[in-house]
């Protein structure tokens, strides 16, 4: 090889050897201003609701949840509640004696299912709300976990309007993001929500609720 043609060879090298240290630096730096808007996204403060809707569903992880959904139940806020994800041994009797000043509410207007995962949630409520017929839904979580939840719910019924009731935790309401271990925990969270919109748009679309009885009607 002459030297002329290792100059080539180097110069083509090094060009490419800076390509891609640029695509790295500009992934990193699109992968972390990510994070901070996934950070600024979540909710600092509990909303409060300016309507009700057909349907709440409020999934496990937190005992807050259960008891906030449980008060919006009892405000009339929805009509029936989904406690999504509870362990297989758990009923209905077993919350009501943890919260008993809601037992009647428990045995009248509420369900249970056993998913395992966000995205076993979102698809046993997508079942529930079609086999009730409900067009809206109030949707309980935790803050952090609220964007993911909303991305797999709005994936798996498009046509039901969906509202989000974050339920902001004392950690989360006291202490910087920043620190340990509500970085890791925000962290981790906006990996599995990346994945979920990544998954969602590869994917094919699920089929509407609307569609689901239109179909078993026919």
């Amino acid at each position: 090889m002459s030297a002329a043609t290792a100059g080539r060879a180097g110069r083509a090298l090094g060009r490419l050897l800076r390509a891609a240290v640029a695509a790295v630096v500009a992934a990193a730096a699109l992968f972390a201003g990510g994070f901070l808007w996934f950070v600024a996204s979540v909710p600092a403060d509990e909303v409060a609701l300016q309507r009700g809707a057909d349907g709440i569903v409020a999934l496990t992880g937190g005992a807050s949840r259960i008891v906030d959904a449980m008060e919006l139940l009892a405000a009339g806020r929805g009509k029936r509640l989904l406690i999504s994800g509870v362990h297989p041994g758990t009923t209905t009797g077993g919350i009501a004696r943890t919260v008993p000043e809601y037992g009647r509410l428990l045995a009248c207007c509420v369900d249970l299912d056993h998913s395992a995962n966000t995205l076993g949630n979102a698809v046993e409520t997508r079942q529930w709300v079609k086999n009730r017929g409900f067009r809206s839904l109030i949707v309980v979580t935790s803050s952090y976990h609220m964007p993911r939840t909303m991305v797999e719910l709005a994936w798996q019924m498009p046509d039901v309007d969906l509202i989000p009731y974050p339920v902001v935790t004392e950690r989360m309401r006291s202490e910087p993001w920043w620190t340990m271990p509500s970085v890791r925990l925000l962290f981790f969270e906006y990996l599995k929500y990346v994945v979920a919109q990544v998954r969602t748009r590869i994917e094919p679309a699920s089929t509407d609720v609307a569609g689901d009885r239109s179909h078993a009607k026919g």
